[in-house]
């Protein structure tokens, strides 16, 4: 047998990611909330409730099994909506809270990572037209000038925005998020305040905080021709890969953002990012479809003979994240994986997904891209937004009934390659057989 370790960059971030509204529970004061009291917004009506039970406290427990397994940084969101309950009010016992979570990593040896928005919103600023009112840039700058003075003591790696692109196309393209609409330019005009959102928070951060590391997340996700000689399938696919990829994008590296129907300049945008973070779950094929006018014409699928997640949500595509880190390259910045991983209730493919995933990211930093860390989705099972709880991305299981937990196999695995900053041929063969010759070939 093979034997061969692939090791890492020193300093490399090993960690899992989480979002607020996923596991704090009783979040009762943000649109995601008022969404789950609407009939068919959730799968099956159900509700995050609790969720994972951290503003309950019980972060601690899941931060002692992130370090036991040898995690050094973990990505959480801060909810806006606890913070600034009211568009005149900031909630000081709020932001208590969040300091004493955040001592509680860097006491547990873990680094803070801080995302300011992570899809979730004040009901009030829902109110005034959300990010579609340009109001909201203003009112975002104030919220996160607050929020990074009252924290900068524990954080220097912020997030301002998580997937402004699934946040604008899942709200206002496809309406699966709140508000629900069905408009492309709403769409657009969601994704520009986004982008100038974004600009102010960082210039916010580094008056702040100059020593801060200040980027954006955004979820990449590859769309291929499927059938390469047919130059419509490729038309639609080049279109929909610069509208949902590349469009919140490339304000941050010219200023400039592509639509439609032209180009909105946001100038303040240039220049703002210290790092991207790169969302990678799966890919898609395109073919051009006039059923689908909705979607540009464009019918996205998977591979005929993909192997699937559990509910049939993910292909299992690794080598999609190669080409995702090969994208993110062109804004000359560093990258950092921050959220990578599989619904898998049985954990029957995430062994398989984590490595080979990871495989792709070793090859990536073995051509010399300037790739600093990786963060598994997700630390427990959490609240798959309108999906509910039907999915199990967690390394450990939860029973949000009871609200136990227990570890699935993947941990022992994913311990093993955060602890050796390395994946090793034996930990390969003991938990992911399936893929050894494939990894390591004789």
């Amino acid at each position: 047998m093979a034997q061969a370790t692939l090791n890492f960059p020193r300093g490399f971030l090993w960690g899992t990611a989480t979002a607020s509204h996923q596991v704090e529970g009783n979040n009762t004061n943000n649109n995601w909330y008022a969404w789950e009291q609407e009939p068919g917004r959730i799968r099956h009506g159900q509700k995050a409730g609790l969720a994972c039970d951290w503003w309950g406290g019980r972060w601690r427990e899941d931060f002692d099994r992130a370090a036991e397994t040898h995690q050094n940084a973990h990505r959480l969101s801060v909810e806006w909506s606890r913070i600034q309950p009211a568009p005149d009010r900031w909630d000081e016992h709020a932001l208590d809270r969040y300091r004493e979570m955040l001592r509680g990593m860097l006491d547990r040896g873990i680094t803070p990572m801080v995302t300011l928005h992570h899809f979730s919103d004040p009901i009030w600023l829902m109110e005034q037209g959300g990010w579609e009112n340009p109001a909201v840039v203003t009112h975002f700058d104030r919220y996160v000038r607050k929020t990074v003075e009252a924290l900068r003591e524990y954080v220097t790696l912020w997030c301002t925005i998580n997937e402004p692109n699934v946040y604008a196309t899942s709200g206002y393209t496809s309406g699966d998020f709140p508000p629900g609409k069905h408009d492309i330019n709403s769409t657009f005009r969601v994704l520009a305040n986004m982008a100038r959102g974004h600009a102010a928070a960082y210039h916010a951060i580094h008056e702040i905080q100059p020593q801060a590391r200040a980027g954006t997340a955004i979820h990449y996700r590859s769309m291929k021709a499927a059938k390469s000689w047919f130059p419509l399938d490729g038309m639609v696919a080049r279109q929909l890969s610069r509208l949902f990829n590349d469009a919140f994008m490339r304000p941050l590296m010219n200023g400039v953002m592509p639509t439609l129907l032209g180009r909105v300049r946001i100038p303040e945008a240039k220049g703002t990012q210290d790092y991207l973070g790169v969302n990678y779950y799966t890919r898609d094929l395109v073919s051009f479809n006039l059923l689908y006018a909705n979607q540009l014409f464009g019918h996205r699928y998977y591979r005929p003979d993909a192997e699937l997640s559990g509910t049939g949500f993910l292909a299992h595509e690794p080598e999609g994240m190669f080409e995702a880190l090969k994208w993110a390259l062109q804004f000359n910045v560093p990258i950092i994986i921050t959220e990578n991983g599989v619904e898998d209730a049985e954990d029957h493919l995430r062994p398989k997904s984590l490595v080979e995933n990871l495989h792709q990211v070793w090859r990536a930093i073995n051509f010399n891209w300037p790739i600093k860390g990786y963060f598994h989705w997700s630390l427990v099972d959490n609240f798959e937004w309108e999906r509910g709880w039907t999915q199990r991305f967690g390394l450990w299981e939860l029973d949000e009934a009871t609200q136990a937990r227990k570890k699935r196999p993947s941990v022992d695995l994913y311990a093993e390659i955060c602890r050796n900053n390395a994946i090793t041929s034996e930990a390969v063969a003991k938990y992911a057989p399936t893929v050894f010759g494939k990894m390591f070939p004789n």
